[in-house]
């Protein structure tokens, strides 16, 4: 449990994190060499999956459940209320429980790469994570676990948003398959992070699927930063291409 003084110090970061939120959405496009990476939490930080099933298991034991290696499509509470009505509900009282989010353990490799993201030369690493609606709990814990994990100063890098579409980056490592929003072009080009509820989706011939942190994530940077600096095309090599 985390102590009175760091509650304290938490809620004392608003008006920090309203600040920076607002520069962070605001900005139309990222300009210049430097990269903004964004990071989705759960189910690319957090084991989202592995810490539901756990907890679901123990407070419904007699009740069906799902295995990882079954899940499909994004909504587990969708997938529970398909195998019996009942169910849905009884799945969304999992994460919205106090600390849930707080317990979450780290997918492996998944710390150690965003750190090390964030010394990198000419980069800036944000971890971008939508809370539930159901605000009890989750967006406090979803601080105190970056908190745990990455140290106080990295909360100044923390945004928390429904709508990741108005977020300006370069990249967004993220989970789900479809990011929908106010904004139908956004600036980053999402990159899928592999789950479980995902694997069976088939990409397009320009997306981009990032297997695990062991992955090569590394390369994924390293191109986005050639397309940042490379330059512009000349106005007469366009009409030579487009004249074909």
């Amino acid at each position: 449990m985390l102590a009175a003084s760091t509650t304290t110090r938490l809620l004392g970061r608003a008006n920090t994190w309203l600040r920076d939120k607002r520069i962070c959405v605001n900005m139309s496009s990222t300009t210049g060499k430097r990269l903004r990476v964004l990071v989705d939490m759960d189910g690319v930080l957090a084991d989202f999956e592995g810490g539901f099933l756990k907890k679901y298991q123990a407070k419904y034991p007699d009740d069906p459940w799902i295995s990882l290696e079954d899940r499909r499509g994004f909504w587990v509470s969708s997938q529970y209320g398909r195998l019996r009505s009942d169910l849905c509900q009884k799945a969304m009282s999992i994460w919205q429980s106090k600390d849930f989010f707080m317990e979450l353990e780290p997918l492996p490799g998944g710390v150690e790469a965003v750190k090390e993201m964030a010394v990198m030369e000419n980069t800036d690493v944000f971890i971008c994570t939508s809370p539930i609606k159901h605000f009890k709990h989750c967006p406090y814990e979803k601080y105190a676990w970056v908190e745990k994990h990455f140290g106080f100063n990295f909360l100044d890098q923390v945004i928390l948003t429904r709508d990741k579409t108005v977020v300006s980056g370069d990249v967004l490592i993220d989970d789900k398959p479809d990011i929908l929003g106010v904004e139908p072009k956004p600036t980053w080009e999402h990159i899928l992070f592999d789950a479980c509820h995902n694997k069976h989706v088939e990409l397009g011939p320009t997306q981009r699927r990032l297997m695990s942190w062991s992955d090569d994530w590394r390369s994924i940077l390293d191109s986005k930063r050639q397309q940042k600096t490379a330059p512009p095309q000349s106005s007469s090599q366009c009409h030579s291409r487009g004249g074909r």
